[in-house]
């Protein structure tokens, strides 16, 4: 779209008004009604608890030793605690303010919290700034959290309205325009604005709300969405035809959440003339989360994806309402209010105004699906027996937020992962950087994936996997590779994995890998990265044991191969360190040619 069409959409708008969130603009009765809506006690509940946790504690400081630490250590942990305890503060006193109007000493602590932000240094975080900026050049710079935070403050002034003293509104909207709107389109481009991944999303989808909220001038918000637009764009086109988020399903919440937030607003303001949701790939990607589960709340979490889930409600209402076919999560799904540790406003806000009652969803029914753009193979399996899951992939290893993990599987059953992803590690500087491939969650050497003469598989897009077979059907679900060109190994002639699911009562899986080399490699290892303790059962047999059910029995060739068994830690994405195992089975004699075997059964 030009910038003349555009403009006369924009010249056409409706006002930006309560209407946008609620029905009939109501919003003294929208909230009188969600205090007795079964639907929203749990988040109520929440909500109340965390004021209530809150009282009386005073806003914390985000010191210039908290600012610094990032610089000087490269951990991001101690600063961003603070950020985002200042953001659940926020969040808390908002959603409190519209559940209890009547009550004084809410609104206060909001409007403290709200002239605190309005004065912080940066709405970046230090991760996100270059290293040595000037402090007079702070305003130039536009973060994934700077946006979320105008955003945030743009959504707050307009439902609050005249709750606000005409001071704080003021600023806001001075701080808004000054820190991201102005910067937008005199400073740029940023990187992000032509970024296929997240970044475009959230970055340009929160400017883009808020000047959907707060730009009165048709001829900047005119340039404004025209830019937003572009970088949706270009958003979209890190989506294959598939619709599979390559970051996982964590970065899917947050860069599809930021895109539908904007989207929703776009679509009301222009009357439905501009609506990304008429796209078939849109819906296509709307129906990613229902693929990614495996089991309860495990899901496939390739790439920097924590391994368990919790799904945002009101935006899975709202897409499930917006496209065909996709499918309302399971109530057990729902994500607390107190779980982002982000404290992100906008999902908050959805899971309370977009949650809508309806028929009590208890599991996700049985799935498989090939995603052929993604080379991810994804199962649900209900029998008699329990629910299962099997995952698998394949791409390259240069994707959005890459670990090298080709040829990776994943096993689930009974509310258990058993073959495991470690998904993200802690946020570092050196966790972007070079060190990457040096963290266990990243590298091959946590992935269950072969070790070839000690050479793990590299980053980078020449590593990549082919897909030779792929099928997903009611018996058994297939998938077979080609990893030659995984690994910088010179001597290695063809590496062929085969992994085949077969969907009994108690599922089986059949992992072949069949390899090719010039001589002989000097070792062969078979990996397998799982978070039980393994247990040798008899020659030829170990036990991936279980707690819900008996576990998994891999069963191996004792003349081909023997197995060891080693403790690691890694720290996961909270800073936590966490124990996990590596099963390895190294070829006793690695020859020119192998054929390596074993079964995965669930007992």
């Amino acid at each position: 779209m030009n910038r003349q069409e555009l403009a006369g959409i924009v010249q056409e708008m409706k006002p930006a008004g309560l209407s946008l969130y609620y029905p009939q603009g109501d919003s003294a009765a929208f909230w009188r009604q969600a205090l007795s809506s079964g639907v929203l006690q749990a988040d109520i509940s929440e909500i109340r608890a965390e004021a209530h946790r809150l009282d009386g504690e005073a806003i914390p400081e985000l010191t210039y030793t908290l600012f610094s630490i990032f610089a000087q250590s490269g951990s991001r942990l101690e600063y961003e605690r603070v950020y985002f305890e200042r953001r659940r503060r926020l969040n808390t006193y908002v959603f409190l303010s519209l559940l209890e109007p009547e009550n004084a000493a809410v609104l206060e602590n909001l409007l403290d919290t709200l002239w605190a932000i309005c004065g912080e240094y940066s709405w970046c975080l230090p991760a996100h700034l270059p290293a040595g900026h000037n402090a007079a050049d702070i305003n130039g710079y536009i973060d994934l959290f700077s946006s979320e935070t105008g955003f945030t403050l743009s959504e707050i002034s307009l439902l609050l309205g005249d709750r606000l003293p005409p001071l704080l509104r003021s600023r806001i909207r001075h701080e808004v325009e000054r820190r991201l709107l102005r910067p937008f389109l005199e400073n740029g481009p940023y990187h992000w604005e032509t970024a296929r991944h997240n970044w475009a999303a959230v970055c340009a989808g929160s400017i883009g709300g808020a000047a959907l909220l707060s730009v009165d001038d048709p001829a900047m918000l005119t340039d404004i969405l025209l830019k937003t637009e572009n970088s949706m764009n270009y958003y979209l086109e890190g989506f294959g035809e598939d619709g599979a988020c390559l970051e996982g399903l964590g970065y899917w919440n947050y860069g599809f959440g930021y895109f539908t937030y904007y989207s929703d607003l776009l679509r009301a303001r222009s009357g439905g003339r501009l609506d990304w949701f008429k796209q078939e790939k849109v819906a296509q990607i709307a129906r990613f989360q229902q693929k990614c589960f495996i089991g309860g709340s495990y899901v496939a979490n390739f790439s920097d994806s924590v391994p368990r889930v919790h799904v945002h409600m009101g935006l899975s209402h709202y897409l499930a309402e917006a496209c065909t076919d996709v499918e309302r999560p399971p109530s057990a799904l729902r994500a607390p209010y107190t779980e982002d540790h982000c404290s992100r406003f906008a999902p908050a806000l959805r899971n309370l105004i977009w949650t809508r009652a309806g028929e009590e969803v208890e599991a996700w029914e049985a799935s498989s699906c090939y995603l052929p753009d993604a080379a991810w193979m994804l199962s649900r399996h209900v029998s008699e027996a329990g629910s299962f899951g099997f995952a698998a992939k394949g791409g390259h290893n240069d994707e959005p937020h890459n670990h090298n993990d080709l040829g990776h599987f994943i096993l689930s059953g009974w509310g258990e992962v058993y073959a495991t992803d470690l998904g993200s590690g802690e946020y570092t500087a050196d966790y972007f950087g070079a060190g990457r491939y040096r963290y266990d969650c990243n590298g091959s050497q946590g992935h269950s994936v072969p070790v070839i003469d000690g050479k793990y598989q590299e980053a980078g897009r020449g590593f990549s996997a082919t897909v030779l077979h792929a099928s997903a059907a009611a018996e058994k679900d297939e998938l077979t590779l080609d990893l030659t060109q995984a690994y910088p190994v010179t001597g290695l002639q063809s590496l062929v994995r085969s992994l085949v699911w077969h969907k009994e009562e108690r599922p089986l899986l059949e992992l072949t890998d069949t390899y090719r080399y010039e001589g002989a490699p000097a070792s062969w290892t078979e990996r397998v990265v799982t978070w039980r303790r393994p247990k040798l059962l008899r020659l030829g047999s170990i036990l991936l044991p279980g707690t819900a059910g008996s576990g998994v029995e891999v069963t191996y060739d004792p003349q081909v191969v023997q197995p060891e068994i080693t403790a690691h830690v890694y720290p996961d994405h909270f800073g936590e360190d966490t124990l996990w195992h590596s099963l390895d089975f190294h070829v006793i004699q690695p020859g020119a040619e192998g054929r390596l075997a074993f079964t995965f059964q669930f007992l």
